[in-house]
């Protein structure tokens, strides 16, 4: 390509405007999208963008652990106005958004992507169909062909309890209220399984996940609080050496998933579950004294704070 081109696409993608925002410039709106797939496509603006769906809900950082990280898991929900079993789990059979199973119990999927803006929104339209679905008498797989536009969110249908979370090895669940398995059913199972990684949920703290991803061992810990603050909390522990949970163990950066920050430490092999338990509950009440310090961070902490917000990565 000559100079002359190259000058002209740069011209072409460079703002008009002092203060308008080039096509391939992050959109204004927060949703993660360039310009130009965003609020500047041709066919106008995908729907409104929520940058934190589950704000508010007792259980949110578990809800988006197990959206984003956890590949298998279970936990009973507990609807406003019906006394319906409903059952959520990180994925269903083909990915499916919910099933009304024989019986009338409803099993509704955390790990499906719709794309409308608010996953919450989106959770509360396919919950609402299912349970439709269910009191007409009607089974099977439930889900969106549209934008749900108006109408209840996740968390003005379902209870505000804090969720009972089971993680299983694998996808044996899916057919928990099947008599009659068929050798087809237990292939696809199989085969499921395959693409689980060991995890386990720490009890003594909230959110926190340990996963063997063969080569290595993680920790993932989602947690509620301001972004901003938590950076500066974890800063200060990071700058005095108070942010590592066991010998060979360090903190390697952070995912952002639903306006929720994901701290993650790399772990040495052979580490497990069992060993993070106290050391997490220590780390905990580290990190509540540290939030509760609101000093200006000193030039080190800045310098520390920038590196550890430049190893953010979002995935919602």
């Amino acid at each position: 390509m000559g100079k002359s081109s190259r000058k002209k696409n740069r011209a072409a993608e460079a703002p008009a405007v002092d203060g308008a925002v080039g096509p391939r410039q992050p959109c204004p709106c927060g949703s993660g999208r360039r310009y130009k797939a965003c609020h500047g496509a041709a066919d106008g603006p995908p729907p409104a963008f929520v940058a934190r769906p589950f704000e508010g809900y007792a259980s949110e950082t578990d809800l988006v652990a197990l959206r984003e990280l956890v590949p298998a898991a279970t936990a009973p929900l507990k609807l406003k106005d019906s006394d319906r079993e409903v059952r959520l789990c990180t994925l269903l059979p083909g990915a499916a958004p919910a099933m009304v199973r024989e019986g009338g119990a409803i099993w509704l999927g955390l790990q499906v992507q719709h794309a409308y803006g608010d996953p919450a929104r989106d959770l509360g339209a396919v919950l609402t169909k299912a349970v439709e679905h269910a009191e007409a008498g009607e089974t099977g797989i439930v889900g969106l062909t549209e934008a749900p536009g108006e109408g209840p969110r996740f968390t003005d249908l379902v209870e505000d309890e804090a969720l009972e979370v089971t993680v299983h090895e694998g996808f044996g669940y899916w057919l928990d209220d099947v008599e009659d398995r068929t050798p087809e059913m237990d292939a696809a199972l199989d085969q499921a399984n395959g693409s689980v990684h060991p995890t386990v949920k720490l009890k003594g703290v909230e959110a926190a996940y340990w996963t063997n991803v063969g080569s290595k061992e993680h920790l993932r810990w989602a947690m509620p609080e301001d972004e901003d603050a938590l950076l500066n909390a974890l800063t200060r522990l990071h700058t005095k050496g108070a942010d590592t949970l066991v010998e060979g163990g360090r903190l390697v950066g952070m995912f952002r998933a639903h306006g929720v920050l994901v701290p993650v430490w790399d772990l040495p092999v052979g580490t497990g579950a069992e060993v993070l338990e106290e050391p997490a509950k220590k780390f905990a009440a580290e990190l509540a004294d540290a939030l509760a310090d609101d000093s200006e961070l000193t030039s080190a902490e800045r310098s520390a704070k920038s590196s550890l917000a430049g190893r953010q990565v979002t995935i919602r």
